[in-house]
């Protein structure tokens, strides 16, 4: 009888170790699902938020390319008027230039007459050099300080303004593929979160679970770093 009782008494201990080990066991695998519904929440929003920053950077920076593109435009066609206006001083200059040195006071006076306001103010400066006397004088006004172009100014200016609109595009292009990159590193959380699903041993399932872990934090950080649209 005292062996007999010796046996319950073992067979009760093994019974409530092992109750105590399962009990262990379900507490640990509820924790760690708890931590991998957590995991798979926080990359869907993250995930949601990245794809609509990508879009909205693609979007902006099409816009920045469309300007760029258009602003190069106006300043090709100020550049081209700005030729012509130099080709008009040039004409009327040397005609008036010929009648001068004809003797043809009267049509001197009359191209005079007809030269660009900007021109006119390059011009008086250069006579008052004494360019026919003076052989140090500029060969003509276009070559003065005063000689100012107004359509050349503004093909520099829209060219300066274009490249501006083109440089945050690029920028912009390259925040929407930082994006884009977030999401495929939380793309590998997801991966991993339900890989670990798939383990039975409970080791490697909370290393698989932390690799995913460590990942969705850096996605957080860049996202909460990145700039918004």
């Amino acid at each position: 009888m005292p062996e007999a009782t010796s046996n319950v008494e073992f067979a009760q201990k093994i019974h409530e170790h092992g109750e105590h080990h399962a009990l262990r066991t379900d507490r640990r695998a509820q924790w760690i699902e708890m931590v991998e519904a957590l995991v798979l929440a926080i990359v869907a929003v993250a995930t949601a938020w990245s794809g609509y920053q990508a879009s909205k950077w693609d979007a902006l920076s099409a816009q920045h390319y469309n300007l760029a593109s258009r602003t190069t435009v106006l300043s090709q066609e100020a550049a081209t008027l700005a030729g012509q206006d130099r080709l008009y001083d040039i004409t009327t200059f040397d005609a008036w230039a010929a009648a001068r040195v004809a003797g043809q006071d009267k049509l001197a006076a009359f191209y005079e007459r007809r030269f660009r306001p900007e021109y006119a103010a390059a011009f008086s400066a250069w006579l008052k050099l004494d360019p026919f006397n003076n052989p140090v004088a500029p060969a003509g006004p276009i070559f003065m300080a005063e000689y100012k172009n107004a359509s050349s100014q503004e093909s520099a200016r829209l060219a300066e303004k274009a490249k501006v609109y083109f440089e945050n595009g690029v920028s912009m292009r390259e925040t929407g593929d930082q994006y884009v990159k977030i999401t495929v590193f939380l793309a590998t959380v997801l991966l991993l979160t339900a890989l670990s699903q798939r383990f039975q041993i409970f080791g490697p399932r909370v290393a698989v679970v932390a690799v995913a872990f460590v990942l969705l934090v850096m996605s957080t950080y860049w996202i909460l770093n990145f700039p918004r649209a």
